[in-house]
């Protein structure tokens, strides 16, 4: 039947709207009409006199949102993505004015009414469809998988590129092979441990993972994320192949004279700049998508290392401003995302108090502007992207790799196998079952593959079970407890908010960056004497579990036996704390040493240990671990890991009480979700404890480039 069907039939249809575009355009309608219906029943200053004028405002809305397409996608091509978030704004709130004042039977008093009826209307559109039992996040991505489906549709072609009969209803999700070019999209699922998704699959949590897995289109294997287990290292890897330039999550550069932190949009692209270009995994015509680096992305939105001006003057920012402008510009999208902002700070709150009052432990404080950040992150940033990936799949863009942050920033501070934080997981699967309905619709075949950076491990903090903090400690035991010193520990979960700010700010601010946090300059913890200037005398830093300590006054790393000389009592002062577990440094004819409380291990060579091996008990995977960590460029003259509990918890030289950074606990066995016809190639696996995985961040990368090569997206 589908073949009787002549090109020059379906090339008479094309562009004539079917059945299934009017059912489409119908229900959207109806929702738009109560929305604002409840909006204006609700606000004193708006009236209706009868539901049919209720209906024509929603007419209104949609009509005035079709108009203004495609002046808006002029304009956001000039302006640039912080114009067009101007413009669609602006957009919205005119569209709303113009309908409410001018529509016959409508009475608003003034334009606080007119936000007022758009707020609401979106909050009862959210809440409805959460009643209804519907994806939150769908409602983000309803117009571009209707735009897609049309154009399919008018084309004479199914989702899937087969063809067929116009006014045939499309079957959901059919596919047939070899109709559309390949196509490659990996989610990164920040902090997300192997063992934590397995968790959540029994539970009921990970619905869309659990039906992949159950039906055998996906495998889930776990990878080994090598010290330090952080998102820089680990996605300078996965992206660029290559993370031996990044020691922890923030570091003492000496050639700089100054904190290097990641979450920096300048630090971050200064970072990018010393990686390799030529191997990047979305070279040469890829999309990344808030991620911290490129990855030689023809495309980059929301990219911290992008979201400055580059070196070569080119700019950075956002983006293309037309990327963003079906988000900011659709009726209700972004004030639904702002209104779900808000009810996520309102259960940060709930859920923290609910912590106190049963008397959880471990916790950490979670009131401050984490209240603000969470809500940013798992609200707006959370429907900014999706709604960014699901465009570029409709594109066809070749490649794509998008980072979701919600579940790492609530683990940081409820625990990573918390209520909360699978809950923000379970929002994260919610996330990947929106980005399935976009697959039907999509301009490529695409190989869905998830992964994660790192996991994360709960425990006290170091300062709960010390009593005072690492720089305090250090401090001490080299005995002058006024030393003049810098301690960064704090500020990971500012990084999206400061990218967000310094790509909107761009065009204002074309030589800086905006930064808030403690990690800010301004803001650095300097303790010691106040008349002293210049390099500090002891700078510690940490990353979870895995604390570094500089002395920046020595030209060069420090060995042992200078260490020795200068503070007889420092290292093994330091080894013997009941909070840590090893402390690893160079020496001058042995190599790199872990030193215990009752004991050493030589890491270089192949030796027996001295006294009672201090790292026994942490896999078969430390010693590399450590022996590569402690000959990484900048890193600290003592690397410093904590203690590791019979259970499996660390203590985080920084306030949270789910970290990663070093070793112990599930941080290190991070996960790899892949179709199952994309096969783990036996030749890149290593043993970790018996078990066959990927060991390092490189490894993945090397894997994710042969599945690409395999796709034929690249040589």
């Amino acid at each position: 039947m589908h073949s009787s069907l002549t090109l020059t039939a379906r090339q008479a249809r094309a562009g004539r709207p079917t059945l299934a575009d009017a059912w489409d355009t119908a229900g959207s309608l109806v929702a738009t009409a109560l929305g604002l219906g409840a909006g204006i029943a609700i606000v004193d200053g708006a009236h209706a006199s009868h539901p049919l004028a209720i209906l024509a405002v929603a007419l209104v809305v949609a009509v005035g949102d079709l108009v203004l397409r495609a002046p808006l996608r002029l304009f956001a091509r000039a302006a640039g993505a912080m114009g067009a978030l101007v413009a669609g704004l602006a957009a919205q709130v005119l569209v709303a004015w113009v309908a409410l004042t001018h529509v016959p039977g409508i009475v608003v008093d003034s334009g606080v009414a007119v936000v007022a009826v758009l707020l609401i209307a979106s909050l009862v559109m959210a809440v409805g469809r959460w009643l209804w039992g519907v994806n939150d996040t769908e409602y983000v991505l309803g117009d571009v998988i209707r735009r897609a489906q049309s154009r399919a549709r008018r084309a004479g072609t199914r989702p899937d590129g087969a063809s067929v009969v116009p006014g045939e209803p499309m079957p959901r999700g059919t596919r047939v092979e070899g109709r559309r070019p390949p196509g490659l999209l990996v989610v990164q699922l920040d902090g997300v441990a192997a063992p934590v998704l397995a968790l959540a699959v029994e539970a009921g949590l990970a619905p869309t993972v659990a039906r992949w897995l159950a039906s055998g289109s996906h495998c889930l294997d776990p990878w080994w994320s090598r010290v330090p287990a952080t998102t820089p290292a680990s996605q300078a890897a996965i992206l660029h192949g290559d993370s031996s330039g990044i020691p922890a999550f923030r570091w003492w550069d000496r050639d700089l004279g100054r904190l290097v932190v990641t979450n920096h949009p300048a630090d971050a692209a200064l970072v990018e700049s010393t990686l390799p270009a030529e191997h990047g995994l979305l070279a040469p015509d890829g999309a990344a998508v808030s991620t911290m680096f490129s990855g030689g992305a023809a495309t980059n939105l929301l990219v911290m290392s992008r979201s400055v001006r580059a070196p070569d003057g080119s700019r950075g920012g956002f983006g293309p401003g037309p990327a963003f402008l079906r988000f900011f510009a659709s009726p209700f999208v972004f004030t639904r995302a702002v209104v779900r902002s808000v009810a996520e700070m309102a259960k940060e709150l709930y859920q923290a108090r609910r912590q106190r009052v049963r008397g959880v432990e471990p916790r950490v404080s979670r009131g401050g502007w984490f209240v603000v950040l969470r809500g940013v992150t798992n609200g707006l940033m959370r429907d900014l992207t999706t709604s960014l990936v699901a465009e570029h799949l409709v594109r066809g863009t070749p490649t794509v790799f998008v980072d979701l942050v919600d579940y790492d920033e609530i683990a940081h501070h409820a625990g990573p196998t918390r209520p909360e934080a699978l809950r923000a997981l379970e929002g994260l699967d919610g996330v990947l079952h929106v980005i399935e309905q976009v697959l039907p619709v999509a301009a490529r075949d695409y190989q869905v593959v998830v992964l994660s950076d790192h996991g994360q491990s709960l425990g006290a903090t170091f300062e709960q079970v010390e009593g005072r903090s690492l720089l305090e400690v250090v401090r001490s035991l080299m005995a002058d407890p006024d030393v003049d010193g810098v301690q960064a520990v704090a500020g990971e979960e500012w990084g999206p908010l400061n990218s967000l700010l310094t790509s909107a700010s761009l065009s204002s601010r074309p030589r800086g960056t905006v930064m808030l946090g403690p990690d800010a300059p301004s803001r650095g913890v300097r303790a010691g004497r106040p008349e002293r200037v210049g390099l500090p005398d002891v700078v510690v830093t940490g990353s979870g579990n895995l604390g570094l300590v500089w002395f920046p006054s020595a030209p060069a790393r420090l060995v042992l036996e200078d260490l020795q000389e200068r503070w007889p009592g420092l290292v093994a002062g330091l080894a013997g704390r009941p909070g840590i577990g090893a402390v690893v440094v160079d020496t001058a004819s042995r190599g790199l040493v872990a030193v215990g409380a009752r004991g050493l291990a030589l890491l270089e060579l192949d030796v027996a240990p001295e006294g009672e091996d201090p790292l026994a008990g942490w896999g078969s995977q430390a010693r590399a671990d450590l022996a590569r960590a402690g000959r990484l460029e900048h890193t600290g003259d003592l690397l410093v890991i904590s203690a590791i509990t019979p259970g499996g918890h660390v203590h985080a030289f920084e306030g949270q009480v789910g970290s990663h950074g070093g070793l112990g606990g599930d941080q290190n066995r991070a996960l790899l979700l892949h179709p199952s016809g994309l096969v783990v190639d036996a030749d890149l696996l290593g043993d970790v404890d018996g078990s066959a995985m990927l060991v390092g961040a490189e490894q993945v990368h090397i894997q994710l480039l042969r599945w690409s090569a395999a796709l034929g997206l690249r040589a």
